[in-house]
Formats: structure tokens, sequence, C-alpha cells
């Protein structure tokens, strides 16, 4: 069984947390829609105490799963203390599931402290704002965080869903670690931001690092390269991340220990420059 210790280089998060790139994203360990309870908890919880013996020890996750209900699987199952573990404030769920942009900078810190308690932390590793408010000034929202760290809630902060511009503007407020937008070997949109990542060595954490199993115009590539490989489109989908920038830090999700298995296995795929080319086309 392929381990992360092993076929996995790192990444120092703010400077000073290193971990394997390869990480694992928690959202999918709720139910339906992102919302309740998983309709099997104990799975849930065989994931979350088979990462870390793969060598999964950077964790994501928000306060929106659920809501609430992602970061209290991870503290029942202790990955705080096996993994550095992120999570985020700055989004809502309504009733049916809609998700509300809320960046009021004291219900950031209200979300925060919640956070910290639902994840049985005194210090959230990386804090990071979910999604930009059009109706709050992202700089009065990054305050928020900025007061987190400067009281040691927070050890360092993320931004999430933003354009080049918005992580320059929260920049100018308070030290960003992180980013963490859509991006995957058929979206290539925030290609821009990443390579404002790059250039200062912030962590860029791309999130549907699959695409949702759906890639798209890409998919005969990637069925043709996993074929060479001995391994499937979605494991490419991975590996051609960690080939695309040192900065990445893909987060995939799943609710299953074969899944979880199969993902980490990507990292010991080693991809050739005509294949980075073709895929990157």
């Amino acid at each position: 069984m392929h381990s992360l210790d092993d076929t996995c280089d790192t990444f120092d998060i703010g400077g000073d947390l290193p971990v394997n790139r390869l990480g694992f994203g928690a959202m999918r360990i709720t139910g339906p829609d992102i919302l309740g309870d998983p309709a099997d908890v104990a799975e849930a919880h065989r994931v979350l105490e088979r990462a870390p013996e793969l060598g999964v020890d950077f964790v994501d996750t928000a306060d929106a799963y659920g809501p609430g209900t992602s970061e209290r699987l991870l503290s029942a199952a202790s990955v705080p203390d096996d993994a550095v573990v992120a999570t985020k404030g700055g989004l809502l769920r309504s009733p049916d599931g809609d998700w509300l942009r809320h960046g009021d900078p004291d219900y950031l810190r209200n979300a925060a402290l919640c956070s910290l308690d639902r994840l049985g932390v005194d210090t959230i590793d990386l804090y990071q704002y979910h999604a930009p408010d059009p109706d709050v000034p992202i700089e009065d929202a990054m305050a928020a965080l900025a007061d987190l760290k400067d009281r040691g809630l927070v050890r360092h902060v993320g931004v999430s869903n933003v354009s080049v511009d918005q992580l320059e503007r929260a920049r100018d407020v308070v030290e960003i670690a992180t980013v963490q937008n859509e991006y995957n070997v058929a979206e290539r949109t925030h290609d821009d931001v990443l390579a404002v990542c790059e250039e200062d060595g912030i962590g860029f954490i791309p999130y549907f690092p699959i695409g949702g199993g759906a890639l798209g115009e890409k998919a005969a590539v990637l069925e043709d390269v996993a074929t060479a490989h001995d391994a499937t489109p979605r494991q490419v989908a991975l590996a051609w991340l960690l080939h695309r920038s040192p900065v990445i830090l893909p987060i995939p999700g799943t609710s299953s220990v074969d899944h979880l298995e199969s993902n980490v296995a990507a990292a010991a795929l080693t991809l050739t420059d005509d294949e980075m080319t073709r895929l990157s086309a």
C-alpha cells in the first residue's frame, strides 16, 4: 500500500507547518448535499482514522459542511492531534441548502470561536475566509481574521474563492498563507492566482481537484495516460496537479476508505513531460 511519507514531497504552510502535499478534503464525510450526518458514520470514522496511517497530514474542512458536522467528526476521530487542520468561515447554509456569503467581521470572529470548540483545539492551524461577501469590504473581513491571529486563536490565515485583486487586498491587511480556489486539469480559470502564489510562496489549495469526477474535454487524454500507467483517470488528474506546481496542495475528498487509498496512490505516479504537455494543452 502506498504511503505519502514515501512518495509525496512537502510544503511548509505559512513557512512553518510542513505537510505532505496531497491532503484530504473533509466535505464529503457529511450527509447528502453536504447537510447533516453521513449515512454511514462508522465508515466516515474509518476514513478519518485511515488517512494519517497513509501519511495524510493535512485536512481541510469548513464550518458550513454539515453545518458543523465535518468539524465534529474530525474532532471525534482525533484528527487535529494527527494532522494540520484547516477550516473556514464566511458561508452560511439556508434551510434548503443554499450557500450564503456572510463576511461581517463580528460574525467571522464568532464563527472561528465555534470552530475552535467543535474541533477541540486551542488554536486553528489555518483559518480561511470561505468566500468574499460583496456587501463587506474584504479588508474589513480580513481585519477580523488578523485579530484572531494576533490573539493566538489562529496560527495562519487563508482566503478562498478570490481573484488576484481580492488576494492582494487581503494581503495588505494580513499575511496570507494559502489560497483555495477551484482548479483542476479541466478548469484553469485561476491560473493567474496560481502564478501569484508560486511567485510568493503561498500555498494553493485546489478544490474540486478532480472536477467532481467530471473532467469533460480532458477525459480522453486522461484515459490514455491512465492506461499507460495502469492507473485511473482520477489518479492521473491528481498526479497532474502535484506535477503542475510545487505550491499546489490537492485535497481530494471521499467518504470511502477504498477511494482514499486510491487517491493516495496517485502521489506515486510520475508523469512524463510529454504527458504533462498533453494534459495541459
